[in-house]
């Protein structure tokens, strides 16, 4: 996708340097201070990346963590610098047709090591836990609730950060959270894990989503708690159009929910190798990622950015 060795002015090319690769992101530090994130196409299911792209979803992805970042601003501070390539430093317009609509440049950061959830709704692996145990990640919750039930206040139900394909997160408890960044600053993730959900939540209400739950990732920049990574997507958010949603059972999803049927479907073992996907599943997949960008931000996906190569 981008490769920053190829030939360029090296009078204007920074210090690019290739950083280890997340599953869907590229990250390479630029300079001494900044990180380009690429969100690539890439898509993982049930912890697997799968062989298969889906066109523009770095593009979404990008493109809805840069709208949300605006609508936070006045809450939190984040890493971001700019996601305008002619914004970014000298010799990286040499690569814009690369990066175009899917890069992000960054201040650096050092990452928690926690994933914090905020939930509204019951689903996913918090249903799960609820119904082994009445709680999610030791919150306790009332009894006779169903699943996609919308839940009395939202919670904030962190878990741990599985990097190794195949690995699965698994919810903890606060006071899990508090051994592993201290009580002050576990009291703070949770404050405003809640505060950007429901910020979140009542801009898609107003697009007549609902946003069931929700991921997001904190570092530190200098000592000061800032949010990065990827915000809001259908990558790291449970999203439901609110005319279908019915406790009981889960509605549709503006994910890639019609990629979990088919390969549930399908025989996969959930191990890696992945299976490639059918045309006609990379598709709706597509349209579901698109979609939500449109509904969420109110604008057309082509005025985000073009098409890729």
């Amino acid at each position: 996708m981008f490769e920053p060795t190829r030939p360029a002015d090296p009078a204007e090319l920074p210090r690019v340097v290739r950083l280890e690769p997340g599953k869907v992101r590229e990250r390479y530090a630029v300079g001494d201070d900044a990180i380009l994130l690429v969100a690539s196409d890439r898509i993982s299911a049930f912890d697997v990346v799968l062989p298969t792209p889906i066109p523009d979803k770095g593009r979404v992805l990008t493109g809805l963590t840069d709208h949300w970042l605006d609508e936070l601003a006045d809450l939190l501070p984040t890493h971001r610098i700019t996601c305008d390539v002619a914004a970014m430093p000298a010799g990286l317009a040499a690569f814009a047709d690369e990066l175009e609509g899917r890069a992000m440049l960054c201040r650096q950061a050092a990452p928690l090591p926690v994933e914090c959830v905020a939930r509204g709704y019951l689903a996913g692996s918090g249903w799960a836990d609820y119904r082994a145990t009445g709680t999610i990640g030791g919150v306790p919750l009332p009894p006779g609730l169903v699943e996609a039930a919308e839940l009395p206040e939202a919670v904030f139900t962190p878990s741990t950060k599985a990097r190794d394909e195949g690995a699965h997160d698994e919810n903890i408890d606060h006071a899990a959270v508090a051994g592993l960044v201290g009580g002050d600053l576990a009291e703070r993730l949770e404050t405003l894990t809640l505060q950007v959900y429901e910020r979140l939540a009542e801009r898609a209400r107003a697009a007549g989503l609902i946003l069931a739950d929700t991921k997001l990732e904190f570092g530190l920049i200098d000592g000061e708690l800032v949010l990065i990574d990827e915000v809001g997507t259908p990558d790291s958010s449970r999203l439901w159009p609110e005319a279908e949603w019915e406790p009981g059972r889960p509605p549709p999803s503006f994910d890639k929910q019609p990629l979990r049927d088919w390969l549930t479907s399908s025989g996969w073992d959930r191990r890696p190798p992945g299976p490639e996907l059918p045309d006609e599943v990379v598709a709706a997949t597509r349209e579901r990622y698109v979609a939500a960008y449109e509904r969420l931000t109110g604008r057309p996906f082509s005025a985000w950015a073009a098409p890729g190569p």
